[in-house]
This record gives structure tokens, sequence and C-alpha cells, in this order.
């Protein structure tokens, strides 16, 4: 795993990280910190060993790891001028997967899976596309939220149980 903690202690990837917490200091509802990047890379790797299905199983732990780390660092700068945080993630994710020594492949089947992890589409897709967006969907624990009731996350969010 020296790829993954490459990104962890890349100094980009720390500033993005830092960006998002200011902005979400006094936010009720949920985070996007390390804890949920690390959620939603734990429930993939879940979910390919617990798929019966080949596509999900041949993806490289790396790079699920990498995806889901990555799929939200650019919520900083949706946050300042409402740029999508899907966009801004992918392109942020790019120099970082680089620098990582991640291969052309592989950095493109990341960010391919981090432009469309938020779009409903991507549910029923194969690889790490619909890896990345079911994990992610996964990680949130609405029923449990003190803001539930106000957020509606879950509802706004096609969440697949497993």
């Amino acid at each position: 795993m020296q790829k993954i903690q490459h990104i962890i202690k890349n100094p980009k990837y720390l500033a993005h990280i830092e960006a998002i917490s200011k902005h979400e200091k006094t936010r009720k509802f949920c985070k996007h910190d390390l804890s949920h990047y690390l959620a939603v890379a734990r429930i993939a790797v879940i979910l390919q060993l617990e798929s019966s299905e080949e596509h999900f199983k041949k993806i490289d732990k790396q790079v699920v790891y990498a995806a889901a780390l990555l799929h939200d660092i650019g919520r900083w700068l949706q946050y300042e001028d409402n740029t999508p945080h899907n966009e801004t993630s992918a392109s942020f994710a790019l120099q970082i997967l680089q620098e990582a020594g991640f291969s052309k492949e592989e950095i493109a089947a990341i960010t391919q899976a981090i432009l469309k992890h938020s779009e409903i589409k991507s549910q029923n897709q194969s690889g790490l596309v619909g890896l990345l967006y079911r994990a992610d969907k996964l990680s949130r624990e609405c029923f449990l939220c003190a803001e539930k009731d106000e957020c509606h996350w879950d509802k706004k969010n096609e969440v697949l149980f497993i």
C-alpha cells in the first residue's frame, strides 16, 4: 500500500483536507474527512470480497483506496464557488495520483470513478465506477443521524443495501 501512503502524506492532499475542514467546521451534517474516505474504501473492499462478479474482484486494492481517498477532495471549492465537487476532485486527484506512481490506466479508472461517483446512474455500473458509488452511499449512517429529518440525504441518494 505504498502508493496509498504517498497519497495520505502528500502536501497537496493534506491541503485539500484542511480546506474542507475549515469549510465544514460548523457543518451539522456529515463531514467529508479522512474518516469518511476510509469508510468508503473499507466498504468498497468488503463489497469486492463479497461480490460474485469478477470485474469487482479484479480491481487492485490500491486503486480502490485511491478512489475513495480522493473522491471528495474538491468539495472545498464547491463550498466557495459552487463548482461541482466531482469535477474538481478528479482534477485535483490527477497530479496526486501521478506523484504516487499510479499508471495511466489506473489514473484514468480512478478519475472516471471520481467524476461519476455522485451520479445515480452509476449505481448499476460495473467496475470501479459502480463500486465507488455504492461504497460512498453505504458509508453514510443516516439511520443514526440526529439531523436526518432536516438533511434528507438518504432520500436524495439511492442507497443500495448489501
